[in-house]
């Protein structure tokens, strides 16, 4: 390469098949000068631009990171308060079910978990997971208490019938004046003729029809081996495999099978062993009492 004050010359020089080709190029300094310029801010336009594209790039990117995080904070969010809410009734249910199992008063249940409130704070994972776990164990509580509960139901707990008390369980005099005795398998509550007869607890009808010595007679299994028999009655309100509610009506009082008036023979069996129905029944001084609030009830 040749320079003087105004010109850069190249030679270049090649060969071919036959002879030697020289060639001389010659550039101006000042284009040369123009070119390098022109070139560097090509590549300057060119390197903003790509940092332009990468800084949108980024933000577009940080955009959804920052969307991503305000849905996932939202639905954390609603499940903590889908989860207060959640153990908060399975408290009051429980509370309620623990009432009705031991008897104790509302306020006695609430003074042991007495209510607290505040704001709703973002937990972590490991605080969620936390009251998960603890409204798992609540509606493990509750099905324990409502299994309590069923259970409760089951057992014949009030009088059948509102009337008077006129023989017990137990040895008695025949009825009919042979001048033996007898055993008596339940009791009689005398009533007027047609007053209705409920169930004393929550069960299947398992008979519903006629039989020798108890009359028309309806027969409830309340689980594990406990069942009641209503006898002489009158007409027969359920049939057999129906379910019925405790306080449920299932006839009417009459004098029908061996009788000598209207009244309601009542038994209690366990596996069918007649038991004294008073074991299960409250004071007859409640009994009536028992009754009205007991079928009462819608």
């Amino acid at each position: 390469m040749f320079t003087d004050d105004r010109l850069y010359a190249f030679i270049v020089a090649g060969t071919s098949r036959s002879r030697s080709h020289i060639r001389r190029i010659c550039i101006h300094k000042r284009w040369l000068k123009i070119s390098a310029g022109a070139i560097c801010l090509v590549l300057c336009v060119a390197l903003y631009g790509l940092y332009g594209a990468y800084r949108a790039i980024a933000r577009q990117h940080l955009e959804q990171e920052n969307n991503r995080l305000r849905a996932e904070n939202e639905k954390q969010r609603r499940m903590l308060n889908s989860l207060k809410f959640r153990v908060d009734a399975i408290e009051d249910t429980s509370r309620r079910i623990a009432t009705e199992i031991t008897g104790e008063t509302e306020g006695q249940n609430r003074s042991a978990a007495r209510g607290a409130g505040g704001p709703l704070l973002l937990m972590d994972e490991d605080s969620i997971n936390n009251v998960e776990t603890r409204a798992a164990q609540l509606e493990q509580e509750l099905r324990a208490y409502e299994q309590a509960l069923r259970e409760r139901a089951r057992v014949p707990s009030i009088w059948p019938v509102a009337g008077e008390l006129t023989d017990r369980f137990g040895g008695r005099r025949d009825p009919f004046g042979s001048g033996g005795s007898e055993f008596h398998a339940g009791q009689d509550i005398a009533a007027l003729l047609g007053t209705p007869v409920f169930a004393a607890g929550d069960g299947t009808v398992s008979f519903a029809g006629y039989q020798n010595g108890y009359g028309q007679v309806v027969i409830v299994d309340h689980g594990n081996g406990l069942a009641t028999r209503y006898g002489h009655l009158s007409k027969i309100e359920a049939a057999a495999g129906q379910q019925l509610k405790r306080g449920a009506a299932l006839g009417r009082v009459g004098s029908t099978g061996r009788s000598t008036g209207p009244h309601l023979h009542y038994e209690v069996r366990i596996n069918d062993q007649p038991v004294n129905p008073r074991t299960y029944l409250p004071d007859e001084s409640e009994g009536a009492d028992d009754y009205v609030s007991v079928c009462a009830q819608p």
